[in-house]
């Protein structure tokens, strides 16, 4: 089983953005933590953050073809402009977990709409970097289900 994990516009400035909103750990810290939890759940993930929307268009629009089961996205500051993301999700037709560090809730009224979470089985949001275990734990169960 083969995940795709995306994060978006921003994320690689990770410990050092906003860092009481989004912590000190870097992104590379969020994937190393998400690789031990996909050895221990036997799946393999391949990483993608983009600032560039049409960059995450055509990664999610490709990933049938290239071999993935399933989607982790964070869209970042995409999730309340790109109805792009949310056709190309759609598109792909695999099963997407979108995923927040911050409760996006709790935050500003802009980020309270996500149009990308419309194509996805689930949205975990304002749990930190445990949000992506949960979101990659919760895709290989429904994975396994549709087996």
């Amino acid at each position: 089983m083969k995940i795709l994990v995306i994060n978006g516009p921003n994320l690689q400035l990770l410990g050092r953005r906003e860092p009481e909103i989004y912590g000190k750990l870097t992104l590379e810290d969020l994937e190393d933590q998400l690789k031990q939890v996909a050895t221990a759940l036997s799946v393999e993930l391949e990483f993608f953050q983009s600032n560039h929307e049409g960059d995450i268009v055509d990664l999610i629009g490709n990933a049938p073809q290239n071999g993935f089961s399933g989607i982790i996205i964070n869209p970042a500051a995409y999730t309340h402009t790109s109805v792009a993301i949310l056709d190309a999700l759609k598109g792909a037709g695999l099963p997407a977990v979108e995923v927040h560090l911050s409760n996006v809730k709790s935050r500003e009224d802009f980020r309270h709409h996500s149009f990308t979470a419309a194509a996805c089985v689930g949205v975990i949001a304002g749990l930190g970097f445990d949000g992506y275990e949960w979101a990659l734990r919760s895709l290989v169960k429904i994975l396994n289900k549709n087996d």
